[in-house]
């Protein structure tokens, strides 16, 4: 019986026969032949790279990037609270280091693998810490949950902090996936793993194969719900502070309107492959473009208080929440790459 060769569309792509001319001139078929060839071949790279979980020093980066603008938000949102408990600084502190991690992870094979995991961790469970103290805040105004819309807009913003986790989040997952410069099927040295001297065997077993789906980028699901959530928790931030405004824009009512599309298609991927390749990237897509579009708004709003940039510091202070668009943004860039992954199935 003769064997039959499984075909590998990115395999096909790079040894795709020559263009035939056509009076001289190159005939180009399809939207790849479009573009320069040094784009689409960095374009295959990067696919191949994401589906195989190789791609830990961009993911570093983008982590380090994160950070640094969850900390820029929550810095002056701080601000205006005056600093009135000191646990209100540890975000503050906390962002800086995850952005040098972030950077030095990029940089350095044994810091991706030791350090990063470390300050990601902690970057999260501040963001949960973070959660209960703003719901004890919503709780100890005038009314307490017993009056909640009033007290939830008006009162510190409860997701908030999990969004600052999110950053927390990329770096955790950064630090399991291997560097774009490893072979695309050997395991790492280097990389602890769970003992079963002191952990319940169907823990460790468990520990080993998440471990091996996130380097094989075989963690689609997992990302999908993580993008869903990420979605809620922007997409409330929105809701009630375009709420504040009483929607003086109607491109206000956009991430609110996205936001549920951006879920379903996160939730979608446990059940649907196909949602996967189709809803989830387009919704993704969407998100990135509003959250650039509402950074520029947000920009704008901050121009035109009073003063404008004769008075930068006391008008991004006190003006719209500049980099809160992008935090949005942020949830479309987990589902792209959600939406680019292998499924473990």
């Amino acid at each position: 019986m003769a064997l039959t060769k499984t075909a590998s569309p990115i395999k096909d792509l790079v040894e795709a026969p020559p263009i035939p001319f056509v009076k001289g001139k190159a005939h180009r078929s399809g939207l790849r032949n479009l573009l320069p060839r040094a784009i689409t071949h960095e374009g295959i790279v990067l696919d191949q790279h994401i589906r195989e979980g190789r791609f830990q020093r961009s993911l570093s980066l983008i982590t380090a990037f994160s950070s640094v603008l969850a900390g820029l938000e929550v810095t002056y949102e701080h601000y205006r609270g005056s600093y009135g408990q000191q646990i209100m600084y540890t975000p503050v502190i906390i962002s800086p280091i995850l952005a040098v991690a972030g950077v030095w992870g990029a940089l350095n094979r044994r810091v991706a693998r030791t350090v990063l995991p470390i300050v990601s961790l902690f970057t999260m469970l501040d963001g949960v810490v973070g959660f209960y103290f703003h719901v004890r805040g919503v709780a100890r105004k005038p009314g307490g949950w017993r009056i909640p819309i009033f007290n939830v807009i008006m009162g510190p913003p409860v997701f908030a902090p999990l969004l600052f986790a999110i950053s927390g989040f990329l770096g955790l997952i950064a630090s399991l996936l291997r560097r774009e410069d490893d072979p695309a099927h050997t395991s790492l040295p280097g990389m602890p793993r769970p003992r079963a001297g002191w952990l319940p065997r169907k823990l460790v077993r468990e520990g080993i194969v998440f471990e091996q789906d996130v380097r094989e980028g075989r963690f689609q699901r997992v990302l999908g719900v993580a993008t869903a959530v990420s979605a809620f928790f922007s997409g409330i931030e929105a809701l009630y502070s375009h709420y504040k405004n009483n929607f003086s824009y109607r491109v206000q009512w956009t991430p609110v309107l996205l936001t549920p599309v951006l879920m379903i298609a996160g939730i979608g991927t446990v059940w649907s492959r196909t949602m996967a390749r189709t809803l989830l990237p387009l919704a993704s897509i969407l998100a990135l473009l509003n959250g650039g579009i509402g950074f520029l708004y947000h920009v704008r709003g901050v121009v035109r208080r009073p003063g404008g940039l004769k008075k930068p510091f006391y008008n991004i202070v006190y003006g719209p929440p500049i980099f809160a668009p992008l935090l949005f943004a942020a949830s479309g860039f987990l589902g792209v790459l959600a939406s680019l992954l292998r499924r473990a199935d």
